[in-house]
């Protein structure tokens, strides 16, 4: 492995900004000092009018691995986010089979090992009747991140609505508890509702899946949680009704129940239906613009505590589109809006997305730094990540603010090979990720040669 030196950087981290030099050696940041030195040899890396990050951890993907890979795998999706600048990721149960058992939640491990150009972990999934198996995860509470739990919107056995299940798993996980919260019976109410009065369209996607099925099941999650002193983290906030479950009162590091936000939910509304349709398409729902504006006001003020992207890739057919062969735009094939896949891939592109929202002054760059590296590892207790400190792992990004990047379908790294953003151009660029001390990702060049490393946590 190289040495490298990181010359002249903008260093943003732990709310400061500041010029510096970094020397990455042996995987870890050596040193952090206004001018660095070396008589070893040493590969240099100019990083003059480049902010310097720490690398992003997305806290929720899904990378299709095992047994869904026609629309992604754990090399293709880990590639995409690390040209995006996330470095590190933790992928759900749903794929095939469901990572039920600790034997198929290992599988999962192996493959990322031989495959992961990320840093990686797998939440344990839960379904009603696999109590048991999922208790063994509290040996490995160093090793793993957390178990996932679908309180609604999830299909075959990964849906747990049995609440005597439910107060089980509470009572007993001594490790994070991730909630997907929807309240499935008010869904099927709303859905059958519907299907009476009219033909539905992804616009209708927001009305069944309103703000009543969200704030619902994350109350009766926060239920459980306060009744048995749990570490419940709830996924994909999508409302402002349910932003009065959370608090920015209590610091971060002595929370038990936080909340994640995602940049679709950050980015898009109910009024984009019109444009992209079934590719924003989602669960939970992209819902009404004052959603949106209040989802900034409580990431702002921190009650929303993380920012993630719930990457979740289908093919064109799965969502209901062609690539026209002449022009190479995405047409509707007017596919039934109920049998579009719900999901969209976002790896590559949510840091991006985020910067550019930097630039506009919607949020500082010393933010997006804190809910999309710091504020994970903190939530996670990740062990040695997540900050620009001397002796962490060397998961460093190089930011370039004065080159734009331009998202075409010829540079979507997605297995699924589209984009939401396809045709946007943002004012930035990744220019350069360094996963432990390697330099995996260079100006679209990649170096496969070494793996991410399995995330440890310090419980």
């Amino acid at each position: 492995m190289h040495t490298y030196l990181i010359k002249n950087g903008y260093i943003i981290n732990e709310d400061r900004k500041y010029y510096a030099d970094l020397l990455l050696k042996d995987g870890r940041i050596e040193k952090i000092a206004p001018q660095i030195d070396t008589k070893t040899a040493v590969k240099e890396v100019k990083a003059e009018g480049r902010y310097v990050l720490p690398g992003c951890i997305d806290d929720q993907v899904h990378f299709r691995e095992p047994g869904l890979t026609h629309k992604a795998n754990i090399n293709s999706e880990s590639m995409a986010a690390v040209a995006g600048g996330i470095t590190s990721f933790m992928e759900m149960p749903n794929t095939n089979p469901p990572a039920l058992t600790q034997a198929l939640l290992e599988k999962k491990y192996q493959i990322a090992q031989q495959q992961a150009l990320a840093n990686y972990s797998f939440f344990m999934g839960t379904s009603n009747d696999n109590y048991e198996e999922v208790m063994k995860t509290n040996e490995k509470k160093n090793h793993i991140c957390g178990i996932k739990i679908f309180m609604g919107s999830s299909t075959g056995n990964l849906l747990v609505d049995d609440p005597l299940t439910l107060e089980k798993i509470f009572r007993g996980s001594e490790v994070l508890i991730a909630t997907h919260c929807e309240e499935e019976k008010m869904i099927n109410a709303n859905l059958q509702a519907l299907q009476q009065q009219k033909t539905l369209s992804a616009a209708d996607h927001p009305i069944i899946r309103n703000d009543e099925v969200c704030f619902e099941s994350s109350w009766q999650a926060i239920q459980y949680a306060q009744k048995h002193g749990s570490r419940l983290h709830i996924l994909h906030i999508s409302t402002a009704k349910e932003l009065q479950l959370f608090t920015n009162l209590i610091p971060l590091k002595d929370k038990k129940i936080t909340a994640e936000v995602c940049v679709h939910h950050l980015h898009f509304t109910a009024d984009d239906y019109s444009r992209l349709g079934n590719l924003i398409k989602c669960n939970p729902a992209i819902k009404a613009p004052h959603n949106k504006q209040a989802l900034w006001e409580a990431l702002l003020d921190d009650r929303l505590d993380v920012i993630a992207t719930d990457h979740a890739p289908h093919t064109f057919a799965e969502k209901g589109y062609v690539r026209d062969a002449s022009s190479g735009k995405l047409i509707c094939n007017n596919a039934d809006y109920l049998h579009a896949h719900a999901g969209l891939p976002l790896v590559q592109h949510s840091l991006l997305l985020m910067l550019q929202y930097v630039q506009e002054g919607k949020i500082s760059i010393e933010k997006v730094v804190e809910k999309m590296s710091h504020a994970v590892a903190n939530c996670f207790q990740i062990k040695d990540r997540g900050y620009l400190r001397e002796g962490y792992f060397a998961d460093v990004v190089l930011v370039n603010p004065q080159q734009p990047t331009t998202v075409t379908k010829d540079n979507i790294l997605y297995r699924c090979q589209w984009s939401p953003f396809e045709g946007t151009t943002f004012p930035i660029q990744i220019e350069k990720t360094f996963i432990n001390g390697h330099l995996t990702y260079a100006n679209g060049v990649f170096d496969t040669s070494l793996k991410g490393k399995r995330l440890e946590f310090d419980r």
